[in-house]
């Protein structure tokens, strides 16, 4: 694909969008939660994890620790044994028991609304306050970006940064801002049924036709 205009490389990427709705009109966050604050906690758990995991650990969680109160009370040592299985189990559990307790003392148990109130909480970066408002409040802030995200991104040409937020920064001027909630749970779910990292089926791909790293990948 020749060298694109930043107006080409926008109606391009308004292509792929239009083609991933059609492809995915239920995409949505993957992780399970009732409530925001659990929404918080699974993404939290979600860090150098999988969503498929985060939630066959939450069930027990949020049953066991029911408000963020629960969860400001938590033993250390019994929240650490209940999300061992989703990895660095115990900066995660400082991280949400340390949150609760701030909610509770600063926030009267409420999830904030703003991007600036979110990272203050710990264990809450930028990633983890935009999923939050996305799937959440349905506020954009930013795109999220995964894995899955990242590297579809730069399959596409949208990017060429490895750096997450460098990645988003380039997204965030290439999409409309109603699409950013929408392109990131798109893309999840693309990377996972289509644009596998080590197999991807470039031949069943809809956007095989917008897509520069496509070419060297279709099967022969």
């Amino acid at each position: 694909m020749a060298q694109e205009s930043s107006i080409e490389q926008k109606k391009r990427a308004a292509k792929v969008i239009a083609l991933l709705k059609k492809q995915y009109p239920d995409a949505r966050c993957s992780l399970n939660f009732g409530t925001l604050h659990q929404l918080m906690v699974a993404t939290i758990l979600s860090a150098q994890c999988t969503d498929e995991r985060v939630n066959m650990v939450t069930p027990a969680l949020f049953e066991r620790y029911p408000s963020v109160s629960d969860f400001a009370n938590a033993e250390q040592e019994e929240l650490e044994k209940l999300i061992y299985s989703t990895g660095f189990f115990r900066a995660k559990a400082k991280a949400i028991k340390q949150s609760a307790q701030q909610l509770v003392e600063t926030h009267n148990g409420e999830i904030p609304r703003t991007l600036l109130e979110l990272v203050t909480l710990q264990g809450v970066g930028r990633k983890t306050a935009s999923v939050i408002l996305g799937a959440g409040f349905g506020l954009a802030e930013g795109v999220v970006v995964d894995t899955h995200v990242a590297r579809i991104s730069r399959k596409l040409g949208f990017t060429r940064k490895n750096h997450p937020a460098k990645v988003e920064r380039d997204l965030m001027l290439l999409i409309d801002k109603d699409d950013w909630i929408a392109f990131s749970h798109m893309l999840i779910y693309h990377g996972r049924a289509i644009c596998v990292a080590r197999s991807p089926r470039c031949s069943e791909c809809p956007l095989l036709k917008q897509c520069p790293g496509a070419e060297t990948l279709s099967p022969k």
